[in-house]
């Protein structure tokens, strides 16, 4: 069984017993660490996704932390002698998935059973004026480019 999941504002396809970098989460070492925004869970071949989901929830613990790789940042802009150089290295924190499960669904809800449809609260749409007889047939005249005869 495998889950994708949002860590660290990135998607990681886990399963249990594997070791992923996320971002920097602050704890100790050995503590539990839970994910919640599963995005699809694969068990035995049938995918679970969206509403089908249920409390489906992904169990780790903390194991460290470490620094990726080194990131070289050179900005340039030509003709002015601007040139900047930077480096970067993110802080990581390991996490070793313990169990990926599927949690208990909520039973269906029977037909008879169905709860009223909630009420839409809105903003009753005002009505515009009809524009007036007068003022839409001065404005369709044409107007003609020579002076008026006298």
């Amino acid at each position: 069984m495998y889950a994708v999941i949002k860590a660290g504002g990135k998607q990681q396809k886990v399963k249990a017993g594997d070791v992923i970098e996320v971002e920097l989460a602050h704890g100790g070492h050995d503590e539990a660490i839970t994910f919640t925004p599963v995005l699809v869970v694969d068990d035995e071949g049938k995918a679970h996704y969206g509403k089908d989901l249920g409390k489906a929830v992904v169990k780790g613990r903390l194991v460290g932390e470490g620094k990726g790789e080194k990131i070289k940042v050179f900005k340039y802009r030509p003709k002015t002698g601007y040139a900047r150089r930077q480096g970067h290295r993110q802080m990581y924190t390991l996490v070793e998935i313990e169990d990926v499960s599927l949690g208990r669904r909520a039973p269906a809800k029977k037909a008879d059973e169905e709860e009223p449809a909630p009420q839409e609260v809105g903003v009753v749409a005002e009505a515009k004026p009809a524009p007036s007889a007068a003022k839409s047939a001065a404005g369709s005249k044409k107007r003609s480019r020579k002076p008026a005869e006298k």
